[in-house]
Parts: C-alpha cells; structure tokens; sequence
C-alpha cells in the first residue's frame, strides 16, 4: 500500500503525516508512507486545499486533517 500525505510544511500537514504513521504502525499493515511538498506534485492532484491523504494513488481526503479513526475506515477500505 502506497500513502502520501500532500502539504508543503504547515502545521495540519505535519499532524496528518504524524497521525498517518500512527495508524499505520498500530494496525500493523505493510505501507509506504511518504510526505509530498513539492508543490506542482501536489497540485498534480487536482486538491485546492491541503494538507491531502491519498492511498495508492487515489485523493481520499483533502482540506481538513481527518481522525484517526477515518484515517483507520480509509486505510481499511483500500485493502
């Protein structure tokens, strides 16, 4: 599984990456977790507002730093 966190450095941007990683090691699951800061990656996107979660290359969520339990149902959903 492939996840990226889109954000060029703000404060949200890092709590998604933290909260992503988070998950990610609580469940267990074999994933890449990479943060995106270039910003013409992340407007490849098509996000106008970040920070953004996508999971194997879909956009999951984008704007708002969801919680750890979407991050888990969003996770859960791509297996």
């Amino acid at each position: 599984m492939e996840i990226k966190v889109l954000g060029t450095g703000c404060t949200n941007c890092k709590n998604l990456e933290k909260a992503v990683k988070a998950v990610v090691e609580e469940m267990g699951i074999d994933a890449m977790v990479e943060k995106e800061e270039d910003i013409a990656n992340i407007m490849s996107y098509g996000i106008m507002r970040t920070p953004g979660l996508v999971i194997n290359g879909k956009v999951i969520v984008s704007g708002r730093v969801p919680s750890t339990t979407e991050i888990k149902d969003f996770i859960t959903k791509a297996q």
